[in-house]
């Protein structure tokens, strides 16, 4: 019997869209609103302390607060193209938190580096089922295993 758990979690992030041609190429920001759902069947195993759980939701929140949420909550994250703009402030008092990502830093780029991140830490007979990330109230991204096998 196969079982999907979800654990939600937030964070809030600045980004800029390099060469956009709106308002999103300036430096704004979001609160990023993450449902990450796995699926496996339950412990069956008696002598388990985990018996009945498909994952600890503990052990999950580790895994994405570790892989995601400590890494880019309260950064600003840009495309590395942008390297001169921040060398340009970099010692500044602006900002400490950067990360300079190989890709264009879109909610739909995000939630597809983030399921590479979270796939490469869960035990081996939990797999990532989905990932939903809201980038605004009334705007998400959806990434499902069954789209990228």
């Amino acid at each position: 019997m196969k079982i999907r758990v979800t654990k939600e979690f937030r964070f809030d992030m600045g980004h800029a869209l390099h060469g956009y041609d709106g308002l999103c190429k300036n430096i704004h920001g979001h609160s990023y609103h993450l449902f990450v759902t796995v699926i496996g069947e339950p412990i069956t195993d008696i002598s388990n302390k985990k018996l009945g759980m498909v994952i600890d939701f503990g052990d999950l929140k580790e895994i994405v607060n570790r892989e995601i949420v400590d890494k880019f909550d309260h950064s600003l994250v840009l495309n590395e193209s942008q390297k001169e703009e921040i060398i340009k402030v970099e010692g500044s008092a602006l900002f400490e938190r950067y990360y300079l990502l190989p890709y264009q830093p879109t909610c739909e780029n995000m939630i597809a580096d983030f399921a590479s991140r979270i796939k490469k830490h869960l035990p081996e007979d939990v797999k990532l089922f989905s990932l939903k990330m809201y980038e605004t109230p009334t705007s998400y991204s959806e990434w499902y295993a069954s789209d990228n096998s």
